[in-house]
């Protein structure tokens, strides 16, 4: 996908102008905090409509319709796909993120977007709080799929959806996990990279739990 497929897809998704001159600004802050720290891969600058922000908002086609639950995001990093999901959609987006200087950043780009339903927690996953189960956990690049659920099973219940961007070894690293972990799971290829793929996932359990 070029940067004007990118665009010309997320136009064809009926996103507003409005909505897309506040994605615009927010690939403009992420330009410029690329030259206070390494907010994403160099070689994605110049691909970074199609690289992370219709990369994330192809998300949206696999989530379930909002029900008022909350969207949480780990590891957010640059804010992706969290900030995007909150600049297109009206779910209420919470990212956690224990890097400061990420941190710094998210908070910066909620504050000039005016995005007032997204919130970060500056804090390691194993210190957050969550009184009830969320209704979509994403992760990009947060850690290994093992490692993720287990992390993070306890924020979930059998209606929460996890969605979760992958590379091209999505099918192997589900295989890996099956002796321990459970649920319905699906893939859908990204449309973004032939190599890519979204793993869809529910009622996600440790084998022998109920």
């Amino acid at each position: 996908m070029t940067e004007d497929d990118a665009k010309l897809w997320l136009d064809d998704s009926g996103v507003s102008r409005e909505t897309m001159d506040r994605l615009t600004a927010y690939v403009e802050l992420l330009l410029e905090g690329m030259q206070q720290q390494n907010l994403i891969a160099a070689s994605t600058r110049d691909h970074v409509w199609a690289r992370h922000i219709v990369d994330s908002a192809q998300l949206l086609r696999h989530a379930p319709d909002n029900d008022g639950g909350t969207w949480l995001d780990l590891g957010s990093g640059a804010g992706l796909p969290a900030i995007v999901i909150g600049i297109l959609s009206d779910w209420c987006v919470e990212m956690v993120e224990s890097r400061k200087g990420r941190i710094a950043f998210l908070n910066h780009v909620i504050v000039e977007l005016g995005l007032t339903r997204v919130t970060v927690h500056g804090l390691r996953l194993e210190s957050l709080e969550v009184t009830a189960p969320v209704s979509v956990i994403s992760a990009r690049a947060f850690a290994p799929l093992d490692r993720l659920f287990e992390k993070a099973v306890r924020f979930s219940s059998d209606r929460t959806i996890w969605l979760l961007p992958k590379g091209k070894n999505c099918q192997n690293e589900l295989q890996q996990v099956r002796p321990a972990w459970q649920g319905l799971f699906h893939v859908e290829p990204s449309i973004t990279d032939p190599e890519s793929a979204i793993l869809l996932g529910r009622s996600v359990r440790k084998r022998g739990r109920k």
